[in-house]
Formats: C-alpha cells, sequence, structure tokens
C-alpha cells in the first residue's frame, strides 16, 4: 500500500507529465524549420557563386607599358567591388595575343590574316564581389571603371545579369513566403503540443490554487520544464540534420561547395532558443489560463 502511494505522488508532482512525446513532437517541428533553414543558407550560397560569376571586361589603350599595367591591376584590385577568392583578388590580365588566340580556337577564323594586324586591345576581367553586384551598383561601376587612366571601355552582359537578379529575386522571395509560412504552422504545432501535455496537469493547478500555492509557484515547475524541453528539443533536431547533411555531402560532393558552417552552426544555436521560447510562452499561455478557469470549466 506505501508503495502504491508513493508511486501516486510521483505521477502527480507538479510540472511532472510525459514529455518524450513533447520533446518528439518539438524536435520534429524543429527540424522542418531547420531543414528549410538549410535550404535556405545553400540557396543562398548558391545565390553569392552565381553573382560572383559576374565578370567585368576592362579594355585598355594601346601602348601601355608594363609598369602602367601593373599600376592598373593593383588600381583594379584596389576596389572595394572586386571579389576575392582565398584572399586573392579577382582580376585576370588578357593580353591581345591571347585574345586573338581564343577567338581562333572558338570560331577557327584568324582574321589576322586578312586585316594584317592584331586590332584587339590588352584587357582585364574584373569579377564583381556579390554584394556589389545589383543592376544599379554595376552601371556605377562601370562608370568608376571607366574614369581610371589608362581605360579605354568596359563592357558587361547586362541584359543577362540583369535577368539572374530578377530571377533571383523572384526565387528569394518565394522561399521566404514559405518560410513565413512554416514557422507560424509550427509555432501552432508547439503551442497545441505543449497546452495538450498540460491539459492532464489542470486538476493538480487547481488543487495548488486550493491550498494557497501563488501562481508564480504553480508556474514556475512548468515553465522550467518547457524551457528544458525546447533546448533538448533544438539539440535533438540539431543532431538529426548533421546527420543529414553529413550524408548528403557524402553523396553529393558538390554540395560541399555550398556549405557555410558559419551560418550552419548559427542556425543550430537559433534552433534551441526558438525551442526555448515557443516552449516557454506556450507552457505560460496553458498554465496561466487554466488558473483563470473555475472548476466546472475544467471538466
Amino acid at each position: 500500500m506505501a508503495k502504491y502511494n508513493l508511486k501516486s505522488v510521483k505521477k502527480k508532482k507538479l510540472g511532472s507529465y510525459p514529455h518524450t512525446m513533447v520533446v518528439l513532437t518539438i524536435s520534429l517541428a524543429l527540424f522542418v524549420i531547420g531543414l528549410f533553414g538549410i535550404l535556405l543558407i545553400h540557396a543562398g550560397k548558391l545565390s553569392d557563386i552565381v553573382k560572383e560569376s559576374i565578370e567585368m571586361q576592362v579594355y585598355l589603350d594601346q601602348n601601355l607599358s608594363e609598369v602602367q599595367l601593373v599600376r592598373l591591376q593593383k588600381t583594379f584590385a584596389a576596389k572595394e567591388y572586386v571579389a576575392y577568392k582565398q584572399d586573392t583578388a579577382q582580376v585576370r590580365y588578357i593580353s591581345k595575343e591571347e585574345g586573338a588566340k581564343a577567338f581562333l580556337d572558338e570560331t577557327g577564323e584568324d582574321f589576322m590574316e586578312f586585316l594584317g594586324e592584331n586590332p584587339l586591345r590588352d584587357a582585364y576581367v574584373v569579377r564583381v564581389a556579390a554584394d556589389h553586384s545589383g543592376n544599379e551598383e554595376l552601371r556605377k561601376i562601370k562608370a568608376d571603371l571607366e574614369a581610371v587612366n589608362g581605360v579605354y571601355e568596359v563592357q558587361y552582359v547586362a541584359s543577362l545579369i540583369e535577368s539572374i537578379n530578377s530571377n533571383l529575386q523572384k526565387i528569394t522571395l518565394v522561399l521566404l513566403g514559405f518560410a513565413v509560412i512554416l514557422i507560424v504552422v509550427v509555432i501552432i504545432l508547439i503551442n497545441n503540443t505543449v497546452k495538450l501535455a498540460l491539459y492532464s496537469q489542470r486538476f493538480l493547478i487547481r488543487s495548488m490554487q486550493l491550498v494557497g500555492a501563488t501562481s508564480f509557484f504553480i508556474q514556475r515547475p512548468f515553465l522550467n520544464r518547457a524551457a528544458w524541453q525546447g533546448v533538448v528539443s533544438g539539440i535533438v533536431a540539431s543532431a538529426l540534420l548533421f546527420i543529414l547533411m553529413q550524408y548528403a555531402y557524402y553523396e553529393i560532393n558538390e554540395l560541399r561547395l555550398l556549405r557555410d558552417d558559419e551560418q550552419i552552426y548559427m542556425l543550430m544555436i537559433a534552433l534551441m532558443v526558438i525551442g526555448c521560447i515557443i516552449g516557454f510562452m506556450s507552457s505560460y499561455r496553458a498554465v496561466k489560463k487554466y488558473l483563470g478557469m473555475s472548476l466546472d470549466e475544467l471538466y
């Protein structure tokens, strides 16, 4: 009999309710958010790679000396809008001889035979950083490069770049729209899960009120448990995401090019914070609701 009573007391301990189901449900909800977050991170990285493939052909004046060519390269590399890769400015020199050879390889026609000379110009190919790839910014960059002494003309495929920027903007808006909808659905799911778990505790909450316990004393164990459940759920969701990403990278090696460890770690921390906050707030609202209900309303 004593053992039976002890078990009954343990089962009815304040704030004690089946938490495995709650943690599992919140973990799956956060996993869905994290999965979409991973998609956004990789899509953003792909967008940056596409934008950084934008090149400007900077054609130079004729008969520049080696010293002038080196000075121009340093001038271009110092521009804030030039893309960098492994601390190296993406500025590439193409001589007019190289240009003529490339034209011959592509078309099979040697224009120098009937012209008698090489009409091409020495040029630098400048890659623009992703955060300076807007249409208006590119026009300003073109004007800035053309103002450099020794530059004859600057060209880039404006229509193609405008099309790329337009499509990337549309894709970003669609993904953000889905993200907002997904977050709202997950918040509702977690909120309902916590409320359902606390439903079994409504009479215990009422009993504590009847013996004179304060609202804070009653709420504290529920809030503490909800916060820890949110953190644990975030850890579980992050672990599942990590396993899934490692499998994806193993199966598709090219995905590693889109990997951004810093943003992924920030996402995992965000999942723990989101789980903690949503769990805490849902528990607070549910307990507060039951505290304000009459005995007849609890049935």
